[in-house]
């Protein structure tokens, strides 16, 4: 099979959907997919690239489009590309199957690209784009992007999402044709045996006192108000609590003001990071935004208790008070209380973070990988049937 991504991000920018694609790159090709990629020129190397070099799967192919970053937010990028420039690229080496990671313009242009050369067609939902208009300020537009999301996948043979949650909520939507593709996690990677004694006291804690640790973006869709609000009001009850803060955005310099006493790292490169996960002892998660959040594995499977609203990866994979704390969606008070509780009882937090990393272990990339051959060996068949009875029709 011959498979062309297409994607707004891609490895080794820092985000999850670059991480998902990557895995799932690279493990296709090791059940024998040739992978073709189209992206955006990648932005001039800086930080984020520096951390990652070498970690990607490089495709068989890659075709390389305009990039536009967003107004004020530069780590966000968009493709901008002709339907005509993508039929010549796939006319020299036609795709069996495209996916689409992507619904913003580059999506939109390969979409019609590949109805104009009837190739069939599956989409990803990597990013809740409607959730985005709360959280920058024009709520105003989520009806809108709504249709605009049911019009473009419903124009797809198939929609991939990351959890049965997704699926009834497309449905509910009006989306068609919506089946999970859950996320994997390296267990190797990310493990309790990667705590580091240094590191810790580098953090200015000895053995017994705990950590706190957030990993991801820092910006408005992750809720960083609660974050801040749930940190302090840890270290009022466990003062001796550090709290370790890895990424970047364009909240950390509020947030570095809110919580002086923070570790704050930036982007760090995977090695860096499996050891911050594993030398930390419970993961504070506020987001509501996340389609899934691989953080939440990587996490979890380094033996951490994760306290969570339950939604997306949490939802999927912690039964709370079992293999970690998830609360109902929207009660910020009810996620604060937990996180207070969890970092005033080790017992209770190092239980948590023992069970969850076995449950993690259960997301497999190969398996994963093997699924998403299916679902597109099935979306092929379904479009090819399809224009049949069509030319039969017709004719």
């Amino acid at each position: 099979m011959r498979l062309c991504i297409v994607s707004e991000t891609w490895s080794p920018e820092i985000n999850g959907v670059a991480h998902t694609l990557n895995r799932l790159c690279r493990e296709l090709t090791r059940l024998g997919v040739t992978v073709d990629v189209i992206r955006p020129i990648p932005k001039v190397p800086g930080n984020a690239s520096k951390v990652t070099q070498g970690l990607a799967q490089e495709p068989s192919q890659e075709l390389q489009v305009r990039r536009f970053a967003l107004p004020g937010y530069n780590d966000v990028q968009i493709g901008l590309a002709s339907p005509a420039k993508l039929r010549r690229f796939w006319q020299q080496q036609r795709p069996d199957s495209i996916y689409l990671a992507t619904q913003g313009p580059l999506g939109w242009v390969a979409r019609q690209a590949a109805h104009q050369l009837n190739i069939p067609l599956v989409a990803g939902w990597h990013t809740n784009f409607d959730h985005y208009c709360h959280d920058y300020g024009v709520p105003w537009l989520a009806a809108a992007t709504r249709r605009y999301l049911r019009y473009f996948h419903n124009g797809c043979d198939l929609t991939l999402v990351p959890t049965q949650q997704q699926v009834e909520a497309l449905r509910g939507q009006g989306i068609h044709d919506v089946q999970v593709l859950s996320r994997g996690i390296d267990g190797d990677k990310f493990s309790p045996v990667h705590r580091d004694d240094a590191l810790r006291k580098q953090w200015g804690v000895s053995e017994h006192q705990p950590v706190a640790l957030y990993v991801g973006r820092l910006a408005p869709e992750k809720n960083l108000a609660l974050l801040q609000e749930t940190l302090q009001a840890m270290s009022d009850v466990r003062p001796d609590m550090a709290q370790v803060i890895v990424g970047d955005g364009p909240g950390r310099a509020q947030l570095q003001n809110a919580l002086p006493d923070a570790h704050f790292t930036g982007f760090i490169n995977k090695q860096a990071l499996a050891r911050h996960y594993a030398s930390a002892d419970m993961f504070i998660f506020p987001s509501q935004s996340e389609t899934w959040g691989n953080v939440v594995t990587e996490a979890m499977a380094s033996g951490l208790a994760v306290v969570a609203y339950h939604h997306a990866a949490s939802a999927e994979l912690i039964q709370s008070g079992h293999n970690g704390i998830t609360v109902p969606t929207d009660e910020p008070l009810a996620f604060q209380q937990a996180a207070v509780a969890l970092c005033q009882h080790p017992a209770d937090y190092a239980r948590l973070g023992r069970i969850a990393r076995l449950r993690a272990l259960e997301q497999s990339w190969s398996g994963i990988a093997e699924q998403f051959l299916r679902y597109l060996q099935n979306a092929q068949e379904t479009h090819h049937a399809s224009a049949s009875a069509c030319r039969i029709r017709s004719s």
